[in-house]
């Protein structure tokens, strides 16, 4: 990928749709958006928490501040294979995320605090986050995208995924892109990207699709759905042992 962005401030809308309002929508920004350089794609990323689930149990309570720790792929990679190691952060509705890039094969070994120096100062802010934190991996996510950027204002995009899948085995991106899925499977997950207000078109397209912001994470949703019930009923029966 050329030109890789590694500092993003921004907000982020999120959309759950039903198959034919993601398509009223296609048809009604055709006139302001253009597909993004990569258009159709498959993301895949590793969750990192800690063994007790500290960070994602936090997020879900809704604190003003949240942050997550994850690596991430556009597509299964290689062993020398493209991947992004990134924290992001949210703050009063604001999504802050730094990244590094690495191979897919040096991931542990940095996370470790091996070669912080080559990464400057985001590599030393995501080693830092680690030492405290002290994360494993927990759970693999992929989901199919596709991805729009405006034609007046390239800042501003517009994703939508589908196929969103989960695995708690075989956590490491070049294992492939394979999981069960994490909610409704005709759900479509819409997000819209911007550094600053929604122009008016899309305000208006949103409201006459009937499309209507929603608080959804993906890793909150796979835990929720899939983690905590497992979790709790573990907890439940270490109680009665006990």
């Amino acid at each position: 990928m050329a030109n890789v962005q590694s500092c993003f401030k921004r907000y982020e809308k999120k959309y759950r749709l039903t198959p034919a309002q993601q398509q009223f929508l296609l048809n009604g920004m055709r006139e302001h958006m253009t597909a993004d350089e990569y258009g159709a794609y498959t993301i895949c990323s590793i969750y990192y928490d800690t063994p007790d689930w500290r960070l994602i149990r936090a997020s879900l309570e809704k604190p003003v501040y949240k942050e997550k720790l994850r690596v991430r792929s556009y597509g299964v990679p290689a062993d020398g294979g493209k991947v992004f190691v990134e924290v992001k952060k949210k703050y009063d509705g604001v999504v802050y995320k730094r990244r590094i890039t690495t191979r897919a094969d040096s991931v542990a070994a940095f996370l470790a605090g091996a070669d912080a120096d080559r990464y400057g100062q985001i590599g030393h802010e995501i080693q830092w986050f680690q030492s405290f934190y002290r994360t494993v991996p927990k759970v693999f996510i992929a989901y199919d995208r596709l991805a729009f950027a405006g034609k007046e204002d390239p800042a501003l995009r517009i994703t939508f995924d589908t196929d969103l899948r989960w695995r708690d085995t075989d956590l490491d991106l070049r294992c492939g892109d394979h999981g069960a899925p994490i909610d409704d499977p005709n759900m479509v997950l819409m997000e819209i990207k911007i550094p600053g207000v929604c122009p008016l078109w899309l305000s208006r397209l949103l409201s006459e699709a009937q499309a209507y912001p929603t608080s959804f994470s993906k890793y909150g949703a796979c835990y929720k759905n899939h983690l905590l019930p497992g979790r709790q009923e573990r907890i439940k029966e270490e109680f009665c042992c006990a």
